[in-house]
Order: C-alpha cells, then structure tokens, then sequence
C-alpha cells in the first residue's frame, strides 16, 4: 500500500472520531505524496468544512474539481460549503449541478430540498423531498432483491446439500 493511501486511512480514522484537525495533517501529509489524490482533497474539505474553514474547504472542493470535473460528490460538498457561508445562489447552482452528474444522488436532492426550504421555495422543496423519498424506495427494494437473490441461492444450496445428505443414508 503507497504512503499516501496509508495516510489517508490513517485520516479516515480519524475524521469518522471526529478529530477534524488531526485528520486534516493526514489527509494533507496524503496530498503531499499523491498530489492528484482527490479523494484526500474531498476528505480534507469536508474536515475544513466540519470546522467551519469555509475557505479552505471551498478551495479543496474546486482542487477535485479542477482534477475531475464531473464529480457529482465534490459538486455536492462545495455546495453545502456555499450554503454554510449563506452563498444560497452558488449553492443551488452546486447543488443542482452534482443532480445533473447524478440523477440518483439522494443525498443532492436531500441537501437541495433543505436548502430551498430555507429560502421559501417550498415548491422546490417538496419536489426534491418526494425524490428523496422515491430513490430511498428504489434503494430499499434494490437492497432486497439483492438480500432475496443470496437467500434464494442458499435456500437452493442447502435444499442440494440436504438432498445429497438425505441419498447418502
């Protein structure tokens, strides 16, 4: 494993304990050995951003963007970085951005709904709330088609393995 992805998990580590500033050296100590490593500049921005480091966090989110213009991830941080800093227009514009890369990133649509709720588009609103709530469904029945698709084949592996069982007496 490189430096910089020990670095990273390291940062991981500490960024999910919630010790922001720590986890901001790693991720930096990261970039400093790959540095082209964006998921180590996303990271970092959304410990910025925890912190409330809004220009900081905004600069990391247009560094993944500079490096991968469509990710739908850094659209969406950058946005909630503008939201913080009461930015609103650039953060729906970031907002709706990272949805057009995405059309399934609830958690766009999520923060989106919020954010127009908090301006008194309460239309807008409620239009992203009820694609929240559609792409949750999808996911659940997705996540059980997928959970009944393994129980069928271990249901058909030990109705064999019984049978197999019941030829040898």
């Amino acid at each position: 494993m490189s430096k910089a992805k020990k670095k990273f998990q390291a940062a991981m580590t500490q960024f999910v304990g919630q010790n922001y500033n720590k986890s901001i050296d790693l991720f930096s100590e990261a970039i400093a050995s790959d540095p082209e490593f964006k998921m180590a500049f996303k990271s970092r921005g959304a410990a910025y951003l925890r912190l409330g480091n809004i220009p900081d966090a905004l600069a990391d989110f247009n560094r993944v963007l500079e490096l991968d213009p469509q990710n739908a991830r850094a659209f969406h941080l950058r946005g909630l970085a503008h939201e913080k800093a009461g930015d609103y227009s650039e953060a729906l514009e970031d907002l709706s951005k990272a949805i057009e890369i995405d059309p399934e990133y609830g958690a766009a649509y999520y923060s989106r709904a919020n954010l127009y709720s908090k301006i008194g588009d309460t239309d807008h609103a409620t239009e992203d709330a009820e694609m929240v709530t559609h792409l949750t469904e999808i996911n659940i029945e997705t996540f059980g088609d997928e959970n009944n698709v393994w129980r069928s084949r271990q249901l058909q592996l030990e109705t064999i393995s019984n049978d197999n069982l019941t030829m040898k007496r």
